[in-house]
């Protein structure tokens, strides 16, 4: 694992353990030699993820929309960025360099890069490992609606099971070093009767 792509939000949250622990990843990508690929922003914990990988000597690099360039989101010391026309182009680009994808709390934007990747996985696109760093229990209601989504017929319990949640960065790493992509189709046969 050379590069990993995270998600995370703009905004801080409201329990600082979220800040905490994206200071505690950032550090822990950076001490491995592992490149850090995010939305390029310095608000938020974006911003928090991208100064701890820094300042431990990580390369991280920012892949940002000209919109967020031009209203000055743009994180100022990153090793390097790259500006895309729109969210689109953005998310392919961050997947392209990506082996692998960390998802930390945020909000619309993370939950939907989170899926989309997950998406990809389940359909054969790429064998990308996709985990998230579950400060505070963040995601456990995404956990239990995939479980429901099982439960109802939507969803094999591989596709379910696929996406690592752990709490401790470096234990997240070590598992997403190890991580298998599910080896089953996304389709359920009808149920007869």
């Amino acid at each position: 694992m050379r590069s990993l792509t995270i998600f995370c939000g703009s905004n801080f949250g409201t329990d600082p353990r979220y800040a905490e622990d994206a200071k505690a990843l950032g550090r822990e990508i950076a001490r491995r030699g592992i490149r850090l690929v995010y939305g390029g922003s310095a608000k938020g914990l974006m911003g928090v993820i991208a100064e701890s990988a820094l300042a431990e000597g990580g390369e991280v690099v920012g892949v940002i929309t000209r919109l967020l360039h031009d209203l000055g989101h743009m994180h100022p010391g990153l090793s390097r960025y790259e500006v895309t026309d729109d969210m689109r182009s953005r998310k392919a680009r961050m997947s392209e360099m990506a082996d692998a994808f960390i998802a930390l709390p945020g909000g619309l934007g993370t939950f939907e890069e989170l899926l989309e990747v997950m998406t990809l996985t389940q359909l054969g696109e790429h064998s990308k490992g996709v985990a998230c760093l579950n400060t505070a229990n963040f995601f456990a209601p995404l956990r239990s609606l995939f479980e429901h989504g099982v439960k109802e017929g939507f969803m094999k319990a591989e596709h379910s099971q696929m996406l690592l949640l752990e709490e401790n960065p470096g234990a997240l790493l070590d598992a997403l070093e190890r991580w298998q992509a599910p080896v089953v189709t996304k389709w359920i046969e009808p149920v007869t009767g």
